[in-house]
């Protein structure tokens, strides 16, 4: 049995790590410094929120194409034989990425119970219930081969393991542990302790996401690690595999984690870099500075915003589609912003009424495709 008050990782701030973590703050200085326009801003994260949903499902064996998990995620009616899972799969994980973006805004802090209400979602979609810690062992073989990759801690060891990594992560905060190690650290010990049967990697990269985004580390929602992790999945999975030992007892439990974190901090740095360059674009667009109104939109009508990047006229059933609300909520959400005045009724046909921006406020929405 393991025997630990809190968990104790082993790393080392190399001059790789140290430099990654400069690059990455100079970018999020530029970001920071050049604010988007909310409807690009909408769109932009949108988009990164598709390909974060789709490259980490991918990692796990999904079979969909991004714009087969865009037409998923985005309520079409088309149906994907023998892929329902599949398509399953894709909503659940962009259910549970919009909560995490939206607990971490909130403020809400890293426990046992949140980690839990991840998982649930990733697993069994909105309104599923957490689920208890495996009971069992759960052995994670190669798929083509069969042969052993690693054998994770027993399950007696899980529910104490579990509470000394949240430990550590509220007191690394308290301590003001460079976020992005954080984040790291937390994605490998998760995934190390591979506290569930499934959905183990899923939950582990939307527990670094929930960590960047809590700490203002989110690029105002433009992150998107996944796809990285997923465009060289064996640096990815080579990263993870340290201790020298298939089993958690024989190695991994102590191991020094200086060369995952290495990779960590080199691939959120690739992420970073690609954000400013898109900041840096978008600032030289000269649209005009934006109104309060904009700015106070909260985080749903944001979202909603982006749609007019990409069009002039919007339907409830468009709202309904990119909140994953029923039409009726959307429709008395809709509702509510033509009284605020930022919506307009286009076309008032009760079948298939239509809404644009007004006219006020079209000037500060520019296309998203440059």
């Amino acid at each position: 049995m393991v025997d630990t008050d809190i968990w104790q990782p082993r790393y080392t701030l190399t001059n790789s790590v140290v430099n990654r973590l400069m690059e990455i703050e100079a970018a999020r200085a530029v970001v920071d410094g050049n604010p988007l326009p909310p409807a690009v801003l909408a769109e932009l994260s949108r988009r990164a929120r598709i390909r974060a949903t789709h490259y980490s499902t991918r990692i796990e064996g999904n079979r969909l194409t991004l714009a087969e998990a865009e037409e998923a995620i985005s309520g079409g009616r088309r149906v994907f034989p023998g892929r329902e899972r599949d398509a399953a799969e894709v909503r659940n994980y962009w259910e549970a990425l919009s909560r995490v973006e939206k607990w971490a805004a909130d403020g809400r802090p890293v426990t046992e119970d949140l980690i839990r209400r991840i998982h649930a979602v990733v697993m069994n979609g909105k309104r599923s219930a957490p689920q208890p810690y495996r009971t069992g062992q759960n052995a994670i073989r190669d798929s083509v081969t069969g042969a052993l990759v690693y054998l994770p801690p027993e399950a007696p060891d899980v529910p104490m393991l579990m509470r000394d990594m949240v430990a550590w992560i509220r007191s690394a905060e308290k301590e003001s542990v460079q976020p992005v190690v954080v984040a790291g650290l937390a994605h490998y010990q998760f995934v190390t302790i591979h506290p569930y049967y499934d959905g183990n990697g899923r939950t582990a990269r939307l527990l670094a996401t929930f960590i960047l985004h809590r700490c203002g580390y989110g690029l105002g929602g433009m992150l998107s690690v996944e796809e990285y992790h997923s465009r060289d999945i064996h640096a990815y999975y080579g990263a993870l595999d340290v201790g020298g030992h298939h089993n958690y007892y024989f190695g991994r439990a102590d191991a020094d984690l200086t060369g995952w974190l290495e990779y960590f901090a080199g691939t959120l740095a690739k992420v970073f870099e690609f954000s400013r360059e898109e900041a840096a674009r978008y600032s030289e667009s000269g649209l005009p500075a934006e109104p309060d109104e904009l700015r106070r939109l909260d985080h749903r009508a944001r979202i909603v915003l982006g749609l007019f990047t990409r069009r002039e006229l919007i339907t409830s059933a468009d709202v309904a589609d990119v909140l994953g609300l029923s039409e009726r909520m959307a429709r008395v959400l809709v509702a509510g912003w033509v009284s605020d005045g930022w919506l307009v009724v286009a076309d008032p046909s009760r079948r298939a009424r239509k809404y644009s921006l007004s006219e006020r406020l079209r000037q500060f929405v520019a296309p998203a495709d440059r």
